[in-house]
């Protein structure tokens, strides 16, 4: 009988899954970096633009609108990378980026809910309450 070859398979992202040193290897210093870039830009992007507008409410705001901006930029971007490593079935990688995106989601919230509080009217007399 003859022997049949059977076609190389292709290496497809998705077909094994990605060995734990370099999954963990790349999931470590990405999550450093990221959850260092929400800390320092929270405080250094957002708390000294504040500290900087001395009480100027326009400038406090374009400060808040722009760190809003950045926190969305950035929770966008973690969860595209948290996609990719779900292609190449990077376990640890994807935990990872799914915590920053959660820490980003929650500070994207809490940015939201301050400049909500900020920006609506105090509740006014309603004409036939018992109050007014």
């Amino acid at each position: 009988m003859t022997d049949t070859f059977r076609a190389p398979e292709r290496r497809r992202p998705w077909s094994r899954r990605t060995r734990p040193g370099p999954d963990l290897a790349l999931a470590i210093p990405l999550f450093l970096v990221e959850t260092a870039w929400l800390v320092l830009d929270w405080i250094y992007g957002y708390g000294l633009d504040v500290w900087a507008a001395q009480g100027d409410q326009a400038q406090i705001d374009a400060a808040a609108l722009a760190h809003a901006g950045r926190l969305r930029t950035l929770l966008i971007a973690v969860l595209v990378l948290a996609v990719l490593a779900a292609v190449f079935r990077a376990r640890w990688t994807v935990i990872g980026h799914l915590l920053v995106a959660l820490l980003a989601g929650v500070s994207l919230m809490a940015a939201q809910q301050e400049w909500d509080h900020r920006h609506t009217p105090p509740p006014g007399c309603v004409r036939y309450s018992a109050n007014c």
